[in-house]
């Protein structure tokens, strides 16, 4: 199935099952704009796109790319073209080209993506008849508390398949370390002196990138680089592949990259792995914008943002009369309830366009009085992490944890009355605040523009502060609530929750909400500038690459296996 033509998307688009959502679906999918050529520059695989000031603006370019398995397709962002693979369990047919030579899959880790992918590459590899010929295995510190839901999973040690880290590396040929950042950071020397010379590295994630850097050290140069980032939390990995087993290709997308090509095969190497984790679609990336925009992205709209926006709105509405209950309804429930359905299903302009006529003036004081105190502090935190500073204050908290261990906010009142309001929900009576709206919207939109600026591509910017938000992190916050994704989630994104949402939360207090209180004019400009944005247009196309499918999100614990519900 390989092609070195680009097909165009907008031409060539193939319709998908969906199960629900359907309707609101073709709404967004309407919205889309006739594919055209762009100017805007390509970047080879593997090429890092490097800022050298940081008050410069860089354009987007594609990510250009050659596959000999997967048909490459060329997708209209807005205007600009970007390459992407097309997903599908149909694919799984090509693993055994893709993956040539590959015997072993080392699964370094069991955390949050850990379980996810090594049960989706497993099933993979099942449903390829590949089961006798690849064998995936699960490697894990000794005593290791995990090891327990990884036998539960029929990952053993009696039958090889469940074994110690540096023994599963060596034995590997495609290692794929998902362990936390911070032992990535501590561990990377051995676990690189430990893999077999041509055999391939994989990261789902490029902090590890971004402190080699710090460091001055370098990847050994005999072996492939590669990364696969799903752009979604391990659960969301794992439930949306099994419900891809009645919807083809419903899973959640993915980013991939190709920091070093050893074997001139690392490109389809990475391309079978996110088509084995059920990536509807995958888009080309680099590792360090990768990094960056993942790691700015959960200090941001995804969990650290959020967080700041809900407890300094619970602040100021229980301060103005409201009743502690309301006012969580009236913020966290707004969010994760009917907004998040808003944008997953209609795009974010929708927020506006759907809110009653009397609620659209609140929703755009709101929108307009937040979103510079928001981009002021987006700015200044997408720099700290593009300079390195913000990795160093992850490795550097990490190694504090054993006299500072990281406490809890689940104690405090507000995630406190969250637990009664969620047990006593009917999701009908969720209301819609428009200042919420607002604000949050106006995060959400200074976030893609803060990445815009720093020269992210639409896909990535679009998976990482809108489709991650909306239908993989915001669900679970509404099934368990935010302050278990605060608890709960990686040691970075918890240290960066932490860090961050205190200044979302004094910005807008300070810089926001007192110009609501003054009752300064909405600009006209606001809401045509708002309602034109071309990441509307980019969210069209990237909901027409995937079916529709609503995750499945259990309120109680998943069980061994069941990728934990963070």
């Amino acid at each position: 199935m390989a092609s070195s033509m680009a097909t165009s998307v907008a031409s060539a688009a193939v319709v998908q099952p969906s199960v629900v959502r359907q309707t609101a679906n073709r709404n967004l999918k309407a919205n889309r704009s006739a594919f055209v050529s762009s100017s805007a520059p390509v970047l080879k695989l593997g090429a890092q796109s490097v800022q050298k000031r940081s008050n410069v603006v860089t354009m987007a370019g594609a990510v250009e790319f050659e596959s000999k398995i997967f048909t490459k397709e060329a997708a209209d962002m807005a205007g600009e073209v970007e390459y992407i693979v097309r997903g599908g369990r149909h694919l799984f047919a090509d693993l055994p080209k893709a993956w040539e030579g590959i015997k072993t899959v080392g699964v370094i880790g069991w955390g949050s993506q850990g379980p996810a992918q090594a049960q989706n590459i497993r099933d993979s590899i099942e449903a390829a008849g590949l089961a006798d010929q690849i064998t995936v295995k699960i490697g894990l510190r000794p005593n290791s508390a995990s090891a327990a839901e990884a036998e539960a999973c029929n990952f053993t040690e009696a039958d090889g398949t469940l074994g110690e880290v540096f023994e599963i590396i060596a034995q590997s040929d495609l290692v794929l370390l998902l362990i936390s950042d911070g032992a990535q950071a501590l561990m990377y020397p051995r676990i690189l002196a430990a893999m077999k010379p041509g055999s391939t590295l994989g990261l789902s994630h490029g902090f590890l990138l971004g402190v080699m850097k710090n460091e001055g050290a370098d990847f050994r140069s005999d072996i492939n680089v590669v990364l696969v980032a799903p752009k979604g939390m391990g659960p969301s990995v794992r439930r949306l592949y099994e419900q891809g087993k009645e919807t083809n290709g419903a899973g959640i997308n993915a980013s991939f990259a190709v920091q070093q090509d050893y074997t001139g095969t690392a490109t389809d190497i990475a391309l079978g792995w996110s088509v084995a984790l059920g990536s509807p679609f995958t888009f080309a990336t680099t590792l360090e914008m990768e990094y960056r925009s993942d790691i700015f992205g959960e200090r941001g709209i995804l969990l650290g943002g959020v967080h700041g926006i809900v407890e300094s709105l619970y602040n100021r509405y229980t301060n103005q009369g409201m009743d502690k209950e309301t006012a969580f309804k009236n913020t966290v429930e707004t969010i994760t309830g009917p907004l998040t359905k808003i944008i997953s299903t209609q795009g974010i302009d929708a927020v506006y366009k759907t809110l009653p006529e009397e609620d659209k003036a609140e929703f755009l004081k709101a929108y307009q009085a937040s979103f510079y105190a928001c981009k002021d502090i987006l700015m200044e935190c997408y720099e700290d992490v593009q300079h390195g500073a913000e990795l160093k204050s992850v490795t550097d908290a990490v190694a504090r944890f054993d006299k500072f261990p990281m406490g809890k906010i689940d104690g405090t009142e507000m995630w406190t009355v969250g637990e009664k309001v969620r047990a006593e929900r009917v999701e009908s009576e969720i209301p819609i605040n428009p200042t919420t709206a607002g604000v949050y919207v106006a995060m959400m939109m200074a976030q893609i523009e803060v990445l815009r600026e720093k020269g992210h591509n639409f896909s990535e910017v679009c998976n990482e502060s809108i489709i991650e938000a909306v239908d993989s992190l915001n669900p679970y916050m509404h099934a368990r609530g935010v302050a278990f994704m605060v608890d709960n989630c990686s040691n970075t994104a918890r240290l960066g929750s932490r860090k961050w949402a205190p200044r979302f939360h004094y910005n807008l207090m300070q810089q926001a909400y007192t110009k609501l209180d003054a009752g300064v004019e909405v600009d006209p400009e606001t809401l045509s500038t708002f309602l034109n944005a071309s990441v509307h247009k980019a969210m069209a196309t990237c909901s027409s690459l995937r079916p529709s499918v609503d995750i499945s999100v259990s309120v109680d614990g998943a069980g061994a296996g069941g990728a934990r519900n963070y």
